[in-house]
């Protein structure tokens, strides 16, 4: 299952559970290796291994740089899966909803090396996927959202009912066009929660890979804020 920590993954891998064809085995999840945490989400790699206890499913990490080339993305994922691969694995799951192009290019890398994509909730209506989130017990709080979409207020809630009314109409419910990433810490799943505290808000801009050795300001930069996620007590 690829693992991001977040809200989509995570109802993908409940579907894929209950799926009689599907037999998951595996997390599978990409971090930063500068920084310590999953890429994009910017949660600490404890709290995603905390995850991944409480599920009872071994987790694959794979590390890459802060701004990794698509060269160095497939070259270590890969690896990972070759890996995994040994052991009998062949299929990657995934939570992605409605982004067809993504799903292309998912399905076409991973037949270059002999394995086959699944969707367990591919198409699925955004209000039906909220509502099974909400009423089956899913807790999980927002900890990136994209500056383009929302601003800093929206980082660090509670994913409920209200975060999605307060929703600019122009913003995805499910956020699948990047405009907010979350953290579950309570899943139908899971053993036990996972206790965390709020931290600090921070604000990081990243430059698109060709304007990296520009000194001009990068039209295609993005601005996101994050909510430092840290286990209770800490």
């Amino acid at each position: 299952m690829s693992w991001s920590g977040g809200k989509d993954s995570a109802l993908g891998l409940y579907h894929a559970l209950r799926a009689p064809a599907l037999r998951p085995a595996h997390l599978l999840t990409t971090l930063n290796e500068h920084y310590g945490r999953v890429a994009m989400h910017g949660v600490r790699a404890e709290l995603l291994q905390a995850q991944a206890r409480r599920i009872g499913l071994p987790l694959t990490e794979v590390w890459l740089p802060e701004m990794p080339s698509m060269e160095i993305y497939e070259q270590r994922m890969t690896a990972a899966l070759d890996e995994l691969a040994a052991g009998g694995v062949r299929t990657s799951l995934f939570g992605d909803l409605h982004l067809a192009d993504l799903r292309q290019y998912r399905e076409q890398q991973l037949a270059r090396i002999g394995w086959q994509a699944r969707f367990p909730i591919w198409h699925k209506p955004a209000a039906e996927l909220l509502a099974e989130f909400f009423d089956l017990g899913f807790r999980a709080i927002v900890v990136c959202v994209s500056e383009q979409h929302l601003d800093q207020s929206f980082c660090g809630r509670e994913l409920d009912r209200d975060f999605i009314r307060d929703l600019p109409a122009t913003v995805d419910s499910c956020g699948e066009n990047g405009e907010y990433h979350s953290f579950v810490y309570d899943a139908p799943y899971f053993s036990q929660p996972i206790a965390v505290q709020r931290g600090e808000l921070l604000r990081r801009t990243y430059q698109s890979p060709a304007a990296a050795t520009d000194d001009e300001p990068d039209p295609l930069g993005a601005a996101f804020w994050y909510c430092d996620l840290l286990p209770a007590g800490t």
